[in-house]
């Protein structure tokens, strides 16, 4: 197995990090906690997870605003990563948005809800078809010339775009989507493997669903993230998630841990993957994700549970 290790502000980021999404709530997720979503950042950082990612548009600031709260006194204990390009258009609506100026109003505000003055890594959550990826990357450089991020990155690139983006600056990181349900990654891994870009992955857990806790397809509201984002929850795509759910519940059982982590592991475990995101609404979800930095894969077990054989 190889990978290149995430490296910021002179640390080296953990091989899992905290995601923030759920703890943004709203109507990606529902209502969140806000004592238990404190309780699992303390928790991450605990147990030696210090890469915490989140965005604006994770409950539209809601996840930054309990991060900065979280957070206090912790701060220097913490790999933070932020995002920029998403927003509420005039109808209320998301939308893209990477013109500089509005870059620049991102990260001010960005900032401002997570009370603090610089950002570890900064990615492009989207691209954004209406402006040059060239002028979005130049806006970036100029908040890193300013001190107010120290790193940036890309989510959500296919090759051509990873590559474009290399040629023009100094790409940190990218992220994408990838788990036992989701590996179409292959050519982005080759353009991070030639140019050494660490590769973290999001969506690991399939929302949650190869955790192993639905039995039934669930009755999602229509605005949630699992009904439009993750669609592993439904018909004939449910069905399959459930068996690949059912072989990492035989993997976990073998390996002693819970579903959720041996579902990491294989993530982890995939040639050219740095490390990997996982959400998590309270601390024992921080825990059980945790484990997974503790099994290790044989091929032939890796094989069963992206293959089944």
């Amino acid at each position: 197995m190889s990978f290149t290790p995430l490296v910021l502000s002179g640390k080296t980021a953990p091989r899992l990090g905290l995601g923030t999404w759920a703890l943004g709530g709203g109507k990606d997720w529902g209502p969140a906690d806000v004592p238990e979503a404190e309780n699992a950042v303390h928790a991450a950082l605990d147990a030696g997870i210090c890469l915490i990612d989140t965005a604006p548009a994770y409950g539209w600031g809601r996840a930054e605003e309990l991060l900065a709260r979280a957070l206090k006194g912790r701060r220097q204990q913490v790999l933070l990563a932020d995002k920029c390009g998403i927003v509420l258009n005039e109808d209320g609506r998301p939308d893209h948005d990477l013109r500089p100026e509005s870059v620049f109003a991102q990260c001010n505000a960005s900032l401002s809800r997570l009370q603090t003055d610089y950002l570890d890594i900064y990615f492009i959550h989207w691209p954004d078809p209406k402006v040059p990826l060239s002028d979005a990357l130049g806006a970036l450089e100029r908040l890193k010339e300013r001190g107010k991020i120290r790193a940036l990155g890309l989510c959500n690139v296919n090759a051509d775009q990873l590559s474009r983006a290399a040629a023009l600056t100094s790409v940190t990181c990218v992220q994408n989507p990838l788990s036992l349900l989701d590996h179409k990654q292959k050519e982005v891994l080759a353009v991070c493997a030639e140019k050494k870009i660490p590769f973290m992955a999001y969506g690991a857990l399939g929302g949650g669903i190869l955790s192993g806790k639905y039995r039934q397809e669930p009755n999602f509201r229509r605005g949630d993230a699992r009904r439009y984002f993750y669609k592993y929850y439904f018909g004939k795509d449910f069905d399959g998630a459930q068996a690949v759910s059912m072989r990492v519940k035989e993997a976990a059982a073998q390996k002693h841990c819970p579903p959720s982590a041996a579902a990491l592991a294989w993530t982890l475990a995939q040639d050219g993957v740095s490390g990997a995101l996982f959400g998590a609404r309270n601390a024992r979800q921080v825990r059980e994700n945790a484990a997974a930095l503790a099994i290790g894969l044989t091929e032939r077990e890796a094989a069963y549970l992206e293959y089944g054989n």
